[in-house]
């Protein structure tokens, strides 16, 4: 699985919420939310723009910051 981040402007619980949400309807992923940095790490298949494209669906403002080699 690549393994991607993405800046996602979460200011609270709500805003994280969000995004799992619209992750886990998406599916196929696994995720790790660090709202204190506003950066969502994702383990997928799905392509970045699909991955961008769900995160968008938060109405916040999101972006990618590149891939994450595994650790």
């Amino acid at each position: 699985l690549q393994k991607h981040e993405f800046f996602v402007d979460m200011t609270c619980e709500g805003c994280s919420n969000a995004v799992t949400r619209v992750l886990h309807r998406l599916g196929g992923v696994q995720f790790d939310i660090d709202l204190p940095n506003k950066k969502v790490c994702i383990d997928s298949e799905h392509n970045v723009d699909t991955l961008l494209e769900t995160l968008k669906k938060t109405g916040k403002n999101a972006s990618y910051l590149g891939e994450k080699s595994a650790q």
